[in-house]
């Protein structure tokens, strides 16, 4: 039953770890990136569609991102999503057949502004990693009539441990972003 609570809560870990790197990927560091694009919602005829669905991405240059939709009359839809984006600061531009979005260079303010943002969606991804963990002990405070309490302190350990590898791996990709978003 032990091995159980910890067994989900490893898997539930798992994934808000893998959703704060997912997270870190969606603010742009000095490069063009398919992934800035990743959870961005089109409004295609009403329904909120991501962009993957609506077009491809190439990566011509360093700073130049090319969108060709499949669909030419989604061509405004995409260049507004894009144009609206928050935290981008890009101009899409579009010829009639792809959206052209051009990156800015990034000045030593903004990268400083990228930092704080991505410390932000850091400490979310603490602070959930840490939630799974309050329920995991619940969910092994209510296991205390049918197991040992020693049992339980052991599962207690295990949580913990657990917990602790999971905020490191979370430091670990935060630090990584960070330098890669101060690297000029």
């Amino acid at each position: 039953m032990i091995a159980d609570v910890l067994a989900d809560t490893t898997a539930r870990m798992t994934r808000a770890v893998d959703a704060a790197k997912e997270d870190f990927a969606t603010v742009r560091t000095g490069r063009a990136n398919p992934q800035l694009f990743q959870k961005l919602m089109v409004d295609y005829y009403g329904s909120p569609t991501p962009i993957a669905q609506l077009a491809s991405m190439a990566n011509p240059e360093a700073r130049t991102l090319i969108v060709t939709p499949y669909d030419k009359s989604a061509l405004k839809a995409i260049e507004q999503a894009i144009r609206d984006m928050p935290n981008l600061g890009a101009n899409p531009t579009n010829d009639g057949n792809i959206v052209r979005v051009t990156m800015p260079e990034l000045t030593e303010e903004r990268r400083k502004e990228y930092v704080k943002l991505v410390r932000s969606k850091g400490e979310d991804a603490k602070v959930q990693v840490r939630g799974i963990r309050r329920k995991a002990k619940d969910q092994l405070d209510a296991l205390k009539n049918d197991v040992g309490e020693d049992e339980i302190a052991r599962g207690e350990k295990e949580l913990d441990a657990l917990t602790r590898q999971y905020v490191d791996a979370i430091d670990d990709a935060l630090k990584r972003k960070e330098a890669e978003l101060l690297e000029v």
